[in-house]
């Protein structure tokens, strides 16, 4: 049986299994090279240097949330739940993250510290995302008038505590839930028609 073709995709894949192992610290081309069986200058083939195969593993992790919040941003009914939903769905996503994959949260983490256009990429997603709960929440007249995409932006910052990866450790901590809905009532009340 030949060997299976090395994909963007499979190193991808080896790239996470290497950082869960060994972390993003010393995590390096060579051990997912010799994880795959191949040469570290195939996987340079792909991916032009660690940089690049760092960011494209980060961009595939974000990913899985873009899909699942993009479904609740673009369904049917009240803005209000939609908008209640798609915040609390990334409150979770990002804690499931932290607790369940915490070497890739760390990757995101050194990422975020390099101010990654990946990273500034998902945050566009997420207010675009936000800025369409918001918009049709003003077309319905469930929302005063407002400009979608500065509102949606001042959600994302008043709700940043419970997705920027830097409050992490308070994740966890007892009462985060309550302070959770303070600030989803909050933004609510503040965008009622």
């Amino acid at each position: 049986m030949p060997p299976e073709p090395l994909t963007p995709d499979r190193i991808l894949e080896a790239t996470e299994d290497v950082l869960r192992r060994y972390g993003p610290a010393k995590a390096t081309v060579v051990d997912v090279a010799r994880a795959l069986g191949v040469s570290h200058g195939s996987v340079y083939r792909h991916f032009a240097s660690k940089a690049a195969l760092r960011e494209a593993v980060t961009e595939r992790w974000l990913a899985q949330s873009h899909a699942a919040l993009s479904a609740l941003a673009d369904a049917q009914g009240p803005a209000e739940g939609r908008l209640r939903e798609w915040l609390t769905a990334l409150f979770e996503a990002k804690r499931r993250k932290a607790g369940d994959d915490p070497e890739l949260f760390a990757m995101y983490m050194v990422l975020v510290g390099e101010n990654s256009t990946t990273v500034e990429r998902h945050m566009e997603t997420m207010i675009e995302q936000l800025a369409r709960i918001i918009e049709g929440g003003v077309g319905e007249g469930e929302f005063r008038p407002v400009e979608p995409t500065t509102a949606a932006r001042a959600v994302w910052d008043a709700s940043n505590r419970f997705h920027d990866p830097a409050y992490a450790p308070e994740w966890s901590r007892p009462g985060i839930e309550t302070a959770f809905e303070a600030v989803c009532d909050l933004v609510l009340r503040g965008l009622h028609a």
